[in-house]
């Protein structure tokens, strides 16, 4: 199975950490093809050196090819706005993950598609519990 991991790049970064811990748990069932996405030194790693259109290409050829989309939406982001959109035009099985956090509201537009499931969690092991569900 291929996955394709959606999170917040360029208002997100303080999330790298959980990133990896989600994108290293989704390799229990399949390949992750955004893997870079948990790097914390993304922009070392050629992010840089790409235009917005080899971005924007390369990522959307990588999420046609994807089986489904995990996207992990507390951060706002319009990239992952746009990917989670495209994913639900194209029939892609999607799960999106929010962190219950008194200030903030989840998009509803991600909450009210009937074509996303969306899973609030607390900590790390309810985010592993709403993928083991996603996933059987």
């Amino acid at each position: 199975m291929k996955i394709y991991f959606a999170g917040s790049i360029s208002g997100g970064r303080a999330d790298v950490g959980f990133y990896k811990e989600i994108i290293n748990y989704l390799k229990n069932y399949g390949k992750v093809l955004t893997e870079f996405i948990g790097d914390d030194s993304l922009l070392a790693n050629g992010e840089a050196e790409l235009t917005d259109k080899q971005i924007h290409d390369r990522d959307l050829d990588w999420l046609m090819e994807a089986d489904v989309l995990v996207a992990e939406v507390t951060t706002p982001s319009l990239g992952v706005g746009y990917e989670i959109g495209r994913s639900v035009e194209n029939g892609k099985k999607i799960l999106c993950l929010f962190k219950e956090n008194e200030h903030k509201r989840l998009s509803a537009m991600v909450a009210g598609c009937d074509g996303i499931i969306t899973k609030r969690y607390i900590n790390l092991d309810d985010a592993k519990a709403a993928i083991d569900l996603f996933f059987k």
